[in-house]
């Protein structure tokens, strides 16, 4: 992720509509808890299982003890009273979603789980896992992650992924696949790291319409990355500080 995401450009809105996360703060007081809230919980929670899963199983647990383990995590917070704990004051999912995970895993030895592997609720699809870094980091550097950087990095490339996926799909329901393809490698890149010319050649095109192509598929990321963060925390002034944290998290893996 690259520090210039957190720019908007000219035509992108200033303000954020309800995010996710502040809908289901807004029904913390609800005398039964609104749906509507548990259901935008239930996206978030599947969104973003992939961190949970990681520090779990950097915790020292086996595979299949963390998988158990996450799946008791998310049917405590989509079926207990997570909501009437949730800090106002702590506006960011990813932070109260890792405090809550410490403290789950802090008494978990204490608990005799209800639900055993294979059980009655399978929230994510196992077999579909896999480290959640591996195509931003080697393998030595993911193993020399704490816990707690790893569900950091964990969270800020899922957030890259989603947006990227979005990208992807608006461009391929244009008819532009190819375009996307040809340029997503250099959504980040330094002007100099940037053969306008080869990519022209490729495509087909000149290189005036490469260079303006390039810039707005790069403030259309930009524009997505700022979106998927801003459904993750209560006030969109937050928006900007949680990105560069992330930018900054993603910067430190890898050097």
């Amino acid at each position: 992720m690259n520090p210039e995401v957190g720019k908007q450009g000219a035509d992108e809105p200033r303000q954020f509509v309800t995010t996710r996360w502040s809908l289901i703060l807004s029904a913390v007081d609800a005398a039964s808890g609104d749906q509507k809230a548990r259901q935008a919980l239930a996206e978030l929670c599947r969104a973003y299982w992939r961190p949970i899963f990681s520090f779990v199983y950097r915790r020292g647990y086996s595979r299949a003890d963390a998988q158990d383990l996450t799946q008791d995590f998310f049917v405590m917070i989509l079926e207990g009273n997570w909501l009437e704990h949730a800090d106002r004051n702590r506006g960011r999912f990813r932070s109260l979603l890792l405090k809550s995970l410490k403290n789950f895993l802090a008494n978990a030895a204490e608990r005799d789980r209800a639900r055993k592997r294979g059980g009655d609720v399978e929230f994510v699809s196992w077999h579909d896992w896999m480290e959640p870094s591996t195509s931003f980091l080697p393998a030595q550097t993911l193993d020399s992650l704490s816990p707690e950087r790893l569900f950091d990095h964990g969270w800020a490339t899922t957030v890259v992924e989603h947006a990227l996926r979005r990208l992807r799909e608006e461009y391929e329901s244009k008819g532009r696949l190819q375009l996307f393809h040809a340029l997503k490698d250099y959504l980040t890149a330094e002007r100099d790291e940037v053969s306008y010319s080869s990519l022209a050649a490729s495509l087909g095109v000149a290189e005036t319409a490469v260079k303006k192509q390039l810039h707005n598929m790069r403030e259309r990321y930009r524009w997505l990355l700022r979106d998927e963060v801003a459904h993750t925390v209560a006030d969109p002034a937050d928006v900007e500080d949680e990105i560069r944290h992330l930018c900054g998290v993603l910067a430190a893996a890898t050097e």
